[in-house]
C-alpha cells in the first residue's frame, strides 16, 4: 500500500486519487486511514481542503468543491 507518511510532499491531485482509492479498498473511515498511517486527520484535511477537496463523511471521501 502507498505510504502516506509524507502526504505533503504530494501534489494535491495526486493525493486526492491515493487516499480515495486507499479510502474505497481498505479503510471504512477516515480516522481509520489516518492511524494507519500515523498521519494528523486535520493536517490532512487542511491541505486537501487548500486546494479546493473536502471531505465528505457519508461516502468516505473527498470530493472537488
Amino acid at each position: 500500500m502507498f505510504s502516506l507518511t509524507n502526504f505533503e510532499r504530494l501534489p494535491a491531485v495526486m493525493l486526492f486519487s491515493v487516499v480515495n482509492t486507499q479510502l474505497r479498498d481498505h479503510f471504512t473511515s477516515l480516522n481509520e486511514l489516518v492511524q494507519y498511517h500515523d498521519i494528523s486527520a486535520d493536517e490532512l484535511i487542511r491541505y486537501l481542503a487548500a486546494e479546493g477537496y473536502d471531505y465528505n463523511q457519508e461516502l468516505n471521501q473527498f470530493k472537488l468543491r
